[in-house]
């Protein structure tokens, strides 16, 4: 029987870039579902996995991707959900989590057959990630609540296709947590 992993997609972010002003509202009303998240994952032992973007920093590792953002005008969006020592942090330079990442070999080495996905965009890369993951036959749970979207019309039609044509288990945080 396999585990489960939690992934905290793009969440590390400066909100430097086109649509930052659409996403910043809903970034912000994610937030707490997201903590919530991780910090029960935590207390089960959970791995909790970051996937962020490198935003065209060929150079940086998590650490500086990490600092950047705590330096940035939103910064409080970000030390709420800073990794801790126990994180597991995977660079990604496009929209899937998994596309050219080292992600599906992590997963396989920690048994991960199960992940629940929280985070940003989720008509982008929540989505293309959860397509991603069901076609390697993962088991997938998206966090409604704790995902953030630009255009909530876009984003529901994502989530519905999620759930219908992925499988998808798409459901609240406090449906995990309690």
């Amino acid at each position: 029987m396999g585990k489960t992993a939690v992934i905290v997609i793009d969440m590390i972010n400066t909100y430097d870039h086109d649509d930052a002003d659409q996403l910043l509202p809903a970034a912000r009303a994610a937030l707490p579902s997201v903590v919530r998240l991780i910090e029960a994952a935590r207390r089960q032992g959970t791995p909790v996995i970051y996937a962020n973007d490198n935003f065209g920093e060929w150079r940086s590792h998590h650490g500086e991707i990490l600092a950047t953002a705590l330096a940035g005008p939103h910064a409080d969006l970000v030390e709420p959900i800073r990794p801790d020592d126990k994180s597991l942090f995977v660079v990604k330079a496009r929209h899937s989590i998994f596309f050219e990442t080292p992600l599906s070999y992590l997963l396989s080495q920690l048994g991960v057959d199960h992940v629940i996905l929280c985070g940003q965009v989720t008509e982008q890369c929540v989505l293309y990630s959860a397509l991603d993951a069901h076609i390697r036959h993962l088991k997938v749970t998206v966090v409604r609540d704790a995902v953030a979207h630009i255009q909530a019309d876009l984003a529901e039609a994502a989530l519905r296709m999620m759930e219908r044509n992925m499988g998808a288990d798409v459901r609240t945080v406090d449906s995990l947590t309690s």
